[in-house]
Order: C-alpha cells, then sequence, then structure tokens
C-alpha cells in the first residue's frame, strides 16, 4: 500500500484535521446512498454473491472497529460482541465469520441496531483522529476508508440486484436518465507500445495489488474511441450470438447455456422493444449508451464475433495513464452509464471494462503485513481484471492502476466492453 507521507508535528494536527474530515465525508456518503432505501430493503439477499445493504454498513463499520479502535483504543468495548463474527468478511486472522450466502437469513441485529453502531465507531475514531499522530495510523484509516467507498459501488451494485428479482421493479430513487441523441463513430486510437512502466507509481493511495510498478513490453496496438453501445450488442443478439458456438469459449458456452442467457442482465423483451431495468425503474433500451452488465464470457464473445478482442490491462493502463479522472462516475448522482460526447473516450467511468488479463499478481508483489494480509492477495485465482471504474465509483477513489476484479461469469456488476486490435 503506498500512501501520501505525512509530516509531523503542526502539519501533522493539519493532515490529522484533514484526515478526520475524509473519514466524515466517506461515511455520510454511504449514508446518503442508503437514504433512499426502505427498512426493508436493507435486509435482501436475492442471491450468494450479493450481500444485504444492512451488512455493508456493518462490515465497514467492523473494518475500523477492528484494525483501529480495538487495536489503538485502550478499553475500547463494541456495542456487541458478537458483531466481530456477524461482519468479518474473510479476515481469518481475526476470527471465524458468520456463512456469506446466509447474511440475509438474520433480521437481528435490526437496521436501526446497525446505524447505532456506526454513530458508537464515528464517535470512537474521532476521538482516535483528534489526538493520535496521523502519520501512526493514517495509512490504515485511508485504506478503511476506500474500502468503504469500494463497498459504496457494492451496496448500489447488490440493491439493484436485490430490487430487479421483484416482479414489482421497484425504483430505489425516481429520476430522469439522459438519453444519448446520437451514437458517436466507434474510431480507433493507435498506440505505439514498446517498453512502458506498469503499476502505482508511490504517490497518493493505492491498494496493494497495484504495485510494484515494473517494466512490460507491448506490441503496438490500438483500442476503440470509446465504450460498445447497446445498439451494437443489439446486432450481436440479431446475429444469433447467443446461439451460435463460435464466438464462445468453451466455459462461456457451457455457462451461458446453463444460466439461459440472451442477453444481458436486466435487459428485456416488452412487445418486440428492449428495456432495461435501471436503479431509476424499467426505462426503454437507450440504444446510443454502453452496454453493461455482461460477463466476461459475454464481452469475449461479442469482440470474438467482431474478429477484434478485449484489451490486456497492461494495454489498458498504458492507454489511460495520462488521461485526467474526468468521467462520469458517483458524484453525478446518475447511476447509470451514460452515451458518449464529443471525442470522450469513456475509459475513466461509466462501465468496468473487461480485460483478456487474469488478476494475478505483478512481478515481485508482496501482500499487506500483519492482520490486513488477506486483502486483496489470496483472490488471485479464477478472477478477470476489469479497468476504468463506472458510474458508481468515488471520483476520490478511482486512477488508471486501479485493478478491480471478478469472475468471468459475473454479471451484476456495471461492467462493460472496450475493444482492442493488433496494430
Amino acid at each position: 500500500m503506498s500512501i501520501v507521507s505525512v509530516p509531523s508535528s503542526r502539519a501533522a494536527l493539519a493532515e490529522s484535521g484533514a484526515l478526520l474530515d475524509r473519514y466524515r465525508s466517506v461515511r455520510a456518503t454511504t449514508e446518503r446512498l442508503c437514504a433512499p432505501l426502505a427498512i426493508e430493503d436493507h435486509v435482501l439477499q436475492a442471491m450468494p454473491d450479493v450481500s444485504p445493504t444492512r451488512w455493508h454498513l456493518a462490515h465497514v463499520t467492523w473494518f475500523f472497529e477492528t484494525f483501529l479502535l480495538g487495536q489503538r483504543v485502550p478499553g475500547y468495548r463494541s456495542p456487541d460482541p458478537h458483531y466481530a463474527y456477524l461482519f468479518n468478511s474473510y479476515y481469518n486472522a481475526v476470527g471465524p465469520q458468520f456463512e456469506r450466502a446466509r447474511r440475509g437469513d438474520l433480521s437481528r441485529p435490526t437496521v436501526a441496531d446497525i446505524y447505532a453502531y456506526r454513530a458508537h465507531v464515528d464517535e470512537a475514531m474521532a476521538r482516535l483522529l483528534e489526538r493520535v499522530d496521523p502519520e501512526e495510523i493514517g495509512a490504515l484509516v485511508l485504506l478503511g476508508l476506500n474500502h468503504e467507498q469500494q463497498h459504496q459501488e457494492l451496496i448500489l451494485t447488490d440493491i439493484k440486484y436485490n430490487l430487479a428479482r421483484n416482479p414489482l421493479r421497484p425504483v430505489y430513487r425516481k429520476q430522469e436518465i439522459p438519453r444519448g441523441a446520437s451514437t458517436v463513430p466507434l474510431g480507433w486510437r493507435r498506440y505505439a507500445g514498446g517498453l512502458c512502466s506498469i503499476g502505482h507509481a508511490g504517490h497518493g493511495f493505492a491498494f496493494d495489488n497495484e504495485g510494484p510498478r515494473h517494466l512490460t513490453y507491448l506490441h503496438p496496438y490500438r483500442l476503440t474511441g470509446r465504450l460498445v453501445t447497446n445498439g451494437e450488442y443489439l446486432e450481436f443478439i440479431g446475429a444469433g450470438g447467443y446461439e451460435r458456438w463460435e464466438p464462445w469459449l468453451s466455459e462461456g458456452r457451457r455457462v451461458a447455456r446453463e444460466q439461459r442467457w440472451e442477453a444481458p442482465l436486466y435487459w428485456e423483451c416488452r412487445d418486440g422493444e428492449w428495456w432495461t431495468y435501471t436503479l431509476s425503474g424499467m426505462q426503454p433500451l437507450d440504444v446510443h449508451a454502453p452496454v453493461t452488465h455482461v460477463s466476461y464470457f459475454e464481452a469475449d464473445a461479442y469482440a470474438r464475433w467482431r474478429e477484434l478482442r478485449l484489451p490486456t490491462e497492461q494495454e489498458w493502463e498504458h492507454a489511460a495513464g495520462e488521461l485526467a479522472v474526468n468521467g462520469h462516475l458517483q458524484e453525478s448522482g446518475i447511476f447509470h452509464p451514460l452515451a458518449a460526447a464529443g471525442d470522450a473516450s469513456q475509459m475513466i467511468g461509466d462501465v468496468w471494462e473487461w480485460t483478456v488479463s487474469p488478476y494475478a499478481p505483478y512481478p515481485g508483489f508482496r501482500p499487506l503485513a500483519g492482520e490486513i494480509t488477506e486483502y486483496n492477495g489470496k483472490f488471485m485465482v479464477n478472477q478477470m481484471v476489469l479497468r476504468g471504474g463506472s458510474c458508481l465509483t468515488p471520483r476520490s477513489h478511482i486512477r488508471a492502476t486501479y485493478r478491480n476484479f471478478f469472475p468471468p461469469d459475473a454479471r451484476w456488476q456495471f461492467s462493460g466492453i472496450r475493444l482492442a486490435d493488433d496494430a
């Protein structure tokens, strides 16, 4: 993990205040994202891979309690010692965990209990941040805040899946989603490649899996100037893309047939017209907007059908390395991908972009030390890397080196497609 260096003495006191402000801002954002939900919505778990909103709210709080308050505040007491078991996700180093697939089985602790738990921990964290030199705990606090921002995305992706299972197709938050007026030409951007530096350079926060920075060789390549649209994906469907075996990886075809995939997740054909479920309810499909909620298998099949491929994560990072973090992100308040405008590349925001790269350690990778060693490294198997963030990603949380990862059959994430080819 790389953290901005924090000076001591008077400057440290000022930085401590900035860290507390950041803490309060992130925590408040999480609760603001949950504000449109009814109490009943907080407890839904429609499949094992998603979690109830209540659990997310508690788990990110458990993180601060377990790794900071419990170790840094003498005499600190949790509101309930059972929380250490209920809200531990996968950290074997600190104890056993309640079964992930059964998180939605529990009615207690109540949602009110969880919000009280958050307030209890927030009060203790404020006292800790006011009295402790940020040089001592700053790195761990920033990890906890970035961890919570990851769960802000998961709260929205998970509640979308949970609500979509309801035949009433409930609305999370009613708002108008801007529709595209036209589709920007796909275009191509060429890159010379060569010997390139990949990975985080060490300035500002980064997760451990983003480093070490290292050299890699890239053959000349090209990437499309924007994301693949719903209209372009409809061409794949219309050409029998889900029925034909040719473009599919063997495992992908098996999964697609077993799961009876006929279109991206949340698409519905009504009287010959395609609609899609959004966090603002059912909407007519915008053919100009990026296709989303496709698995790696679908993204790869579409690319092969076009006689192209997906980018490697190294190609993606090299192409995005000089771009400003300026895209359609969480702060827009529109939690749905939008059509490209002008010369916007859409490399940051809108949808996470599948790459052809398996999630594996960089040369020289070492996981974080201590009890948080399990944060990323233990998942480096059977996952594919996605890049670029989505319309749910906080602006302060995304960067060109960020490596997201999901299994190749995952579809509930806001995941989409950018095409690549050898130049």
